[in-house]
């Protein structure tokens, strides 16, 4: 006979996903209605319209794509090129180099402006790269990743829009680990198109992608030549379950849409300004503990994410021991570096329900246990400091 689930109980310190609240879990044992029950068809319209405030946009086609963040990312890429098309893209990590493969594939020629891991794209960078390309180049977008998860970077959005319109171009950005807990403002920036997950700041588990598409972009996908390679991700077809039609498309989640809608009341009964300020104060609680720890961040201070750090692994530490102990010992789980950072980095997350003053310090505990750190007391010293500042 099988064996009942057992999943152990840990603490969600990593990249995602991140913990998720009570109220959520309790919203998924709602029992389910069908995708086009009018209960459910109400319950999209308030999702839409939470969504909407959370990207801080009027986009009449803000929804939740069924599917995680990469799909996201896949659906607003394969919308909006078509084969021949120019896209340039700003790659700073593992994501923004996610996105100049998923352009290839759609058929896109693509030129790439990149910095070295851990920095940010400077906006003369991309002027130049811009300005270099041939005056006839059909360039229908300039791509970034707003928060690059595999670095702990933030990236600096609105001169990059500045640029990417004063050129022609539409502006597509990742914003899969900041919405929800850093500023995102899709309207004030200028952003034409933006996907992001559920499994991040949102607080939500995995499995929703929302994405939102402005009037611009919209155009482009009605001005296509060619039908979208993805049936299931062609955002002619997703509008009109969406929208007002609500014409069958997909089975939707429901059980997902229960979580995100709750997830999102959750958002909001906090206030996103408030929501941002909590997770600045815990990463500013979590470096200054790191740096009495002897712990260095690769990402310059103006630069670094609150709700994601990259830390740097001393000279003769091992990694991955150091993530399996703390997982064994405390169950907490950190995550590992990737690409070029693999074995040089440790990343730990501090998102959504994941922020709080109690895991800041447990971690750190749990770091300098792990490390053999004499400085365990200076370290929750100097994070205790940081959180009782007003």
């Amino acid at each position: 006979m099988l064996s009942e689930l057992n999943v152990p109980r840990r603490i969600l310190l990593g990249p995602g996903p991140s913990e998720v609240g009570p109220r959520v879990l309790r919203a998924m044992s709602t029992p389910l209605v069908g995708h086009l029950d009018p209960s459910f068809v109400a319950l999209m319209e308030e999702v839409k319209d939470l969504l909407r405030q959370t990207f801080r946009t009027a986009n009449r086609l803000t929804f939740p794509l069924s599917a995680t963040g990469s799909a996201g990312m896949e659906a607003v890429l394969v919308n909006l090129l078509e084969p021949g098309d120019h896209a340039v893209i700003c790659v700073n990590g593992v994501f923004g180099g996610r996105m100049v493969e998923i352009a290839r594939r759609a058929g896109a020629e693509v030129t790439t402006v990149e910095v070295p891991w851990g920095e940010v794209v400077d906006a003369d960078h991309l002027r130049k790269t811009l300005a270099g390309l041939p005056a006839n180049a059909p360039l229908r977008l300039v791509a970034s990743v707003h928060a690059e998860t595999s670095t702990g970077a933030r990236q600096p959005l609105e001169e990059l829009s500045r640029i990417a319109h004063e050129r022609g171009a539409l502006f597509v950005v990742d914003t899969v680990t900041s919405l929800g807990g850093a500023p995102v403002e899709v309207d004030a920036w200028g952003i034409d198109a933006s996907y992001s997950g559920t499994q991040k700041c949102l607080s939500c588990p995995p499995g929703l992608s929302p994405v939102t598409f402005g009037e611009a972009a919209l155009a482009r996908v009605r001005a296509r030549k060619h039908k979208v390679q993805s049936w299931y991700l062609d955002v002619g077809l997703l509008e009109q379950y969406w929208g007002t039609d609500r014409v069958y498309h997909h089975t939707a989640p429901i059980t997902m849409v229960y979580a995100l809608y709750e997830s999102l009341r959750a958002v909001h009964e906090e206030g996103l300004d408030a929501r941002f300020a909590r997770h600045v104060k815990h990463h500013r609680a979590l470096v200054a503990g790191l740096e009495a720890l002897g712990l260095a961040l690769p990402v310059a201070a103006q630069h670094r994410l609150p709700m994601l750090n990259a830390v740097l692994v001393p000279d003769g530490v091992d990694e991955g021991g150091v993530r399996r102990r703390l997982l064994e010992r405390h169950g907490i789980e950190i995550g590992a570096g990737l690409g070029p950072w693999k074995g040089k980095v440790w990343r730990i997350g501090l998102m959504g329900d994941s922020s709080t003053p109690a895991n800041v310090l447990l971690v750190l505990a749990a770091l300098a246990e792990a490390l053999g750190s004499a400085a365990a007391g200076a370290a929750l010293g100097a994070a205790e400091q940081v959180l009782a500042a007003d």
